[in-house]
């Protein structure tokens, strides 16, 4: 068992900044300190709303500690600020935490020591062990408790058969391609009532009940109960591949008692987060409008009987991100409108108000991540970040009108010197208004070399918080005397589902012409020096980084191209979301209009580019195939026209997830810029980047200097 640790304000304080290698520094962020920060992900909010239960991404030290993905901390605050507690630390991964509905015990899953499967452990509010409460024959997925505690529901996909098992351990190792996959199921099963069974296995054995599985006809994703003990909802696919998860759920109606479908809730498009009314006569979603819709941004509401649905705000030009319900009659919504965020109510004749909107740094509204509230949606807890801080945690109540910071994961940020951030609106060749996230150079002047780093999707956007990591570090450019945008371009989300579509079908074209569009405006503006541009970004942005790097190489100086697309014409038979992929952005087929495909590659351009371009990303990625950047890196690199690197990190998927190869990464990210764009540099740098730590050379060094241990 592991015991969780009460510790008070002052320990935290104590124990963040002793664990820190940038404990109370100053100057600018730098690569250490960036591979410090901490951040708030999840909350929970108590069912009489005075104590909130969140998650704390806490990154591994690169060349310190063992490498491997952020461990997630469980941390405990009242409503009113007082008593912040961590509840569960010491290198774990807790997720999906929840409080009991009698809100004496906070939920969680987790795996720990010898567990061979994840599964959901409890711990006591007023003090005691973390204890496993529920297990099963494999990890478990998703789960919710009845409104009553009596029962769990939870969705995991079943054991591998033994004789596969069995082939496997005498050499029979292969996957046949997307047909071995298992069925998500959704089960049923009694919530233990005596604790004593967590430490008595034999009082556990005899206690013991198989779980039921509810029929379904598809993969379940996620459960969620209603009001009583005889509704569930949960969300099902035809499978559980990616691409169904994306584009083919939908809200399914059970009833708990019957283990019996009611009704599949027909949302017309991708689906977001969903809530049944307390009453049990509606369920609420995040919905696309239609399939072609990219991004869930729409507030739909159904019956529970006759599943008609109904925008709430079909004139919103925003998109809805996450909901909770105000008794039966109304909702509250947190909402990206361009840069910023919206808190809102909805009532369910349509009727909208306005909370509050986040305005950037001098304002007392952050940008909100994460939302949770009462049943009556009286009292309310959200993640939010600021331009100064990544996400903490807030609270508001009654009729309060300010939301109130509660907590400091990073209490050493206040004496780091960050660079001045605000929303920069331009306009685009056709008219089009347009804005983006600008982070102006640290004590540098003007006109400033430019990194524009672009975001993926398109179906995102940049909001006007915490917009600095480790694949767009740009405070850390802008301490090195960058200018640095993050350009919401079109396609971008946050201005409503006309704009997010407005990408559609022309990939390459009107989307990234935006992207010179920005430069010019900078440079007239006289912010940036046009001779000194730089590109980066990730997936869809390192599509846009390929892109400027060939077919406009002309204006581009460096680019740094991270998981990105270069071949348009084989990306839809190689990625794991080919229906999306042309559901949701193509519009056609992957196998017709080959030339236009071609055309709009960045590879069909290769001949043109003179840009000194990095490529990167992760051998196991399935998103973004790998053969997009060995392709384009190959191209490049006969021609021999400009500098070229291709740096590959194993096992990584779709972006990086190790702390080592995050670090590294970041690195050359700024290296790459600081050489080619800033200083104008014409051949490769070294091919290693000098990490933060103590090397074997240094260790080498010390030995012959005669140092001993």
């Amino acid at each position: 068992m592991f015991r969780r640790a009460l510790l008070p304000a002052v320990s935290i304080l104590i124990f963040a900044l002793s664990n820190s290698p940038v404990a109370l520094a100053d100057g600018p962020l730098d690569f250490d300190r960036l591979a410090a920060v901490q951040r708030a992900r999840s909350v929970a909010l108590s069912p009489d709303g005075t104590l909130i239960a969140y998650t704390v991404s806490v990154p591994r030290r690169p060349g310190v500690d063992d490498d491997g993905p952020a461990w997630t901390e469980l941390r405990v605050v009242s409503a009113d600020g007082s008593r912040p507690r961590t509840f569960i630390q010491d290198h774990h991964a807790v997720g999906q935490v929840a409080f009991t509905p009698d809100g004496t015990e906070i939920t969680f899953v987790t795996k720990r020591g010898d567990d061979k499967h994840s599964g959901v452990w409890s711990l006591p509010i007023d003090g005691g062990e973390a204890r496993r409460r529920f297990e099963f024959e494999s990890g478990i997925d998703s789960y919710a408790l009845s409104p009553d505690g009596s029962q769990i529901a939870f969705v995991a996909t079943p054991k591998v058969p033994k004789a596969r098992e069995k082939a496997k351990k005498k050499g029979y190792d292969r996957d046949v391609f997307e047909e071995e996959w298992r069925h998500r199921n959704l089960y049923l099963a009694s919530w233990p009532s005596d604790d004593s069974r967590a430490t008595d296995p034999a009082a556990e054995e005899k206690e013991k009940v198989e779980p039921t599985r509810i029929p379904l006809e598809g993969s379940a994703f996620d459960v969620r109960w209603g009001a009583d003990t005889a509704t569930l909802a949960a969300t099902v696919a035809p499978r559980p591949l990616v691409d169904d998860r994306l584009v083919m759920r939908r809200v399914t109606i059970i009833d708990a008692t019957e283990r019996t479908v009611k009704r599949v809730v027909p949302n017309p498009g991708k689906l977001g987060p969903y809530r049944l009314s307390p009453d049990g006569s509606h369920v609420a979603m995040v919905s696309g409008t239609d399939r072609n819709d990219p991004s869930p941004g729409r507030l739909m509401v159904a019956g529970t009987t006759d599943g008609e649905m109904r925008d709430l705000m079909p004139t919103f030009d925003g998109h809805v991100r996450t909901i909770e319900w105000v008794g039966s009659s109304a909702l509250w919504f947190i909402a990206d409108v361009g840069a910023e965020t919206r808190l809102g109510k909805v009532e369910l004749d349509g009727t909208v108000s306005t909370r509050f909107e986040s305005a950037g740094i001098a304002a007392p509204f952050p940008v909100i991540t994460a939302m949770a509230s009462t049943a009556d949606g009286s009292s309310m807890a959200f993640v939010g970040q600021k331009p100064t801080h990544p996400g903490e945690i807030y609270a508001l109540a009654g009729d309060e009108q300010t939301p109130r910071k509660l907590t400091d994961s990073n209490p050493w940020l206040q004496e780091v010197e960050l660079a001045p951030q605000e929303v920069y609106r331009f306009e685009a060749r056709d008219g089009l208004k347009l804005e983006g996230v600008l982070i102006r150079p640290l004590n540098a002047q003007q006109p400033a070399p430019l990194i524009l780093m672009v975001h993926g999707g398109p179906e995102s956007q940049d909001r006007n918080g915490w917009v600095t990591n480790y694949s767009r570090p740009g405070q850390l450019a802008a301490a090195e005397g960058f200018a640095v945008l993050y350009p919401n371009y079109r396609g971008s989300t946050g201005r409503g589902v006309e704009f997010s579509k407005w990408g559609h079908g022309d990939a390459a074209g009107k989307e990234f012409d935006d992207l010179i569009d920005a430069i010019d405006h900078l440079a007239a503006a006289g912010i940036v020096d046009p001779e000194r541009v730089g590109v980066t970004g990730g997936s869809y942005g390192g599509y846009a980084t390929g892109w400027l790097s060939t077919r406009y190489s002309e204006r581009i100086r460096g680019g740094v191209m991270f998981v990105g697309i270069s071949n348009k014409s084989s990306k839809g038979f190689t990625t794991d979301i080919p229906i999306e992929d042309q559901w949701s952005h193509t519009l056609y087929e992957p196998w017709t209009r080959w030339e236009f495909s071609l055309d709009r590659s960045p590879l069909f351009h290769a001949e043109k580019s003179r840009t000194p371009l990095l490529i990167a990303g992760g051998t196991g990625d399935t998103r973004v195939h790998p053969s997009q950047s060995l392709q384009l890196y190959r191209a490049l690199k006969m021609l021999d026209n400009a500098p070229v690197r291709y740096v590959r990190y194993p096992g990584e998927p779709h972006g990086n997830r190790r702390a080592a190869s995050q670090d590294d990464y970041c690195r050359r990210v700024i290296r790459w810029m600081t050489h080619f764009v800033r200083d104008a540099g014409e051949e490769l740098p070294p091919h290693d980047v000098p990490y933060g730590y103590p090397t074997d050379d240094d260790d080498d060094e010390n030995e012959d200097e005669g140092e001993t241990p």
